[in-house]
C-alpha cells in the first residue's frame, strides 16, 4: 500500500501574499509528510516565490466555476451518487443553502464533488487553509469520502464567517489551529477547546543576516530623504489611506519617500488619493513582487510601516508575516496595535505601535522615528531578537506536523510524540 497522503486544500495557489502557507507546506514536506495540493483557484500573480519552486507536492486545480468544466463536475456527481454518504451530504448542503442562498454555496458543493472523486486512493486525511469557502469544500468532500479533516484558520475566515457556520465546522473537524491569540479567543468563544494556537513563525535559514549598517537618515537633507517601506495587498484592512493621511500631516521640511509593494483592488483609488493629497511624487507603487525582491527593499529602507485596521466588512489581519520578515533584517517597524501584531511586538520595546485608524498618532510616531535614528536602531535590533527567541517556525510546525501525521495514520517515532 502507498504511504498515506494528505490533501491540502487552499483557496488559491501559489499566492505571493500567502508566504506563510508556502513556508508551512515546505516545512511539512521536510518532516516527511506526503502532501497533495488542491486549489480552488488558479494563480493570478505574475511571480512566484523560491519556496514555491522547492515544494514537491503535486498541484491540482478544482473548477473555479462549475461552468468551466461541466463534464468533470457531472462525472463526479454521478460517482458521488453511488457513495453511501451522498444523501446525507446533500441534506447538509440544502440546510446550508437555506441559510446562505448564494451561487457560491452551490459552487462549493460542485468543487467538493470533484475533490472527493479525484483525490488519490492513498489519501487518508484532508487539511484546509481558511475556514470559510475552502472549509465548506473540505467539509462536504470529507463526508463524501469518509475521511477526517482539519483546518488552519487565519484571519478573514475567522472574522467574516457566520457564527452558525463556524460552530458546525469546529464541531466536525478532527482538530484545528489558528495563528493568533486574537483569533483563538473568537473560535474558543464559539467552541471551547477545539482549536490550538500555532504561530507561523519564520524559517530564518531562508533570509540573509541583517545589514551591518544603515545610514542614519533623519529626513533633514532633501538629497537623502527618509526611505519608508510598506508591504501589503492594496486592500482596506492594510490601512494605506491612514498612512497617506499621516504622510500628508508631516512637516513640509521633513523629506521622505515611500515604496509600496503589493497589488490589489484599491490601487487606482489609492493613486487618486495620493494625487489629491499632493504626495504622489513621493510614492512609488511597485506592485506585487517575489520575496527576494521584498527582502532587498527591506535592506535598503529606513523604516517599515504597516497601519492595519478593521475593514468595513469585518475583514482583518492576523499576524502579518511581513512584520517578521522586516524584523529579520532589523528594519525598525511602525505598526498599529491591532490583530495579532501586539502578540509579536511590544510598543516602544520592539516597535512603535499606535491605535488603528488614527492617522494623527501615526504621523506623530513617524516624526519621532524620523528624527531619532538611534531609536530606530534599538527597535530594529529588539524586534529581531524577539523573532529569533520566540517566533521561529519550529514550534508551530512540530504541532501541525505531528497532528497531521497522526490523523493520516503515519505517526511514528518523533512525529508521534510531537
Amino acid at each position: 500500500m502507498d504511504d498515506p497522503r494528505i490533501a491540502v486544500v487552499l483557496k488559491g495557489y501559489p499566492r505571493l501574499s500567502e508566504t506563510f502557507i508556502a513556508q508551512e507546506i515546505l516545512a511539512l514536506e521536510r518532516r516527511g509528510l506526503s502532501l497533495d495540493i488542491w486549489s480552488l483557484r488558479r494563480p493570478t500573480d505574475r511571480f512566484r516565490h523560491p519556496m514555491h519552486e522547492a515544494i514537491a507536492a503535486p498541484v491540482a486545480y478544482l473548477p473555479e466555476y462549475l461552468r468551466d468544466d461541466p463534464w468533470r463536475v457531472l462525472r463526479a456527481a454521478l460517482r458521488a451518487s453511488r457513495r453511501p454518504a451522498f444523501w446525507a451530504v446533500l441534506r447538509l448542503f440544502l440546510r446550508d443553502l437555506r441559510r446562505d442562498p448564494t451561487a457560491s454555496r452551490l459552487r462549493r458543493l460542485g468543487q467538493a464533488l470533484v475533490l472527493a472523486d479525484e483525490i488519490t486512493p492513498a489519501t487518508t486525511h484532508l487539511h484546509v487553509h481558511f475556514l470559510h469557502t475552502p472549509g465548506s469544500v473540505v467539509r462536504y468532500a470529507a463526508r463524501l469520502a469518509g475521511l477526517s479533516w482539519s483546518f488552519s484558520a487565519h484571519a478573514k475566515d475567522i472574522w467574516t464567517t457566520p457564527d452558525w457556520e463556524l460552530v458546525e465546522k469546529l464541531a466536525e473537524a478532527a482538530w484545528g489551529v489558528t495563528c493568533t491569540r486574537d483569533g483563538l479567543a473568537r473560535l474558543d468563544a464559539l467552541a471551547p477547546g477545539r482549536t490550538r494556537l500555532a504561530y507561523h513563525g519564520l524559517d530564518l535559514t531562508r533570509f540573509p543576516p541583517p545589514p551591518e549598517w544603515r545610514e542614519p537618515r533623519d529626513g533633514v537633507n532633501p538629497d537623502a530623504p527618509l526611505r519608508l517601506l510598506c508591504v501589503g495587498r492594496l486592500v482596506a484592512k492594510k490601512g494605506h489611506d491612514d498612512l497617506f493621511a499621516a504622510l500628508k500631516a508631516l512637516p513640509p521640511d521633513l523629506h521622505w519617500r515611500l515604496d509600496l509593494i503589493g497589488g490589489g483592488e484599491l490601487r487606482a483609488g489609492l493613486e487618486a488619493l495620493a494625487s489629491e493629497l499632493g504626495i504622489a511624487d513621493r510614492l512609488l507603487f511597485r506592485g506585487a513582487l517575489p520575496q527576494p525582491t521584498i527582502i532587498a527593499a527591506m535592506r535598503e529602507a529606513d523604516l517599515f510601516v504597516l497601519p492595519t485596521k478593521p475593514a468595513p466588512g469585518g475583514d482583518r489581519d492576523g499576524l502579518p508575516n511581513v512584520l517578521m520578515e522586516a524584523a529579520s533584517q532589523e528594519l525598525p517597524i511602525l505598526a498599529t496595535a491591532f490583530g495579532g501584531t501586539p502578540e509579536f511586538l511590544a510598543d516602544d520595546v520592539h516597535a512603535l505601535l499606535v491605535p488603528p485608524g488614527a492617522p494623527d498618532a501615526l504621523a506623530q510616531a513617524l516624526s519621532r522615528l524620523a528624527a531619532d535614528p538611534s531609536l530606530r536602531r534599538r527597535l530594529g535590533r529588539a524586534a529581531r531578537w524577539r523573532l529569533v527567541q520566540d517566533f521561529s517556525e519550529d514550534a508551530g510546525i512540530a504541532l501541525i506536523g505531528g497532528a497531521l501525521a497522526r490523523s493520516a495514520g503515519a505517526a511514528s517515532g518523533p512525529e508521534a510524540a510531537a
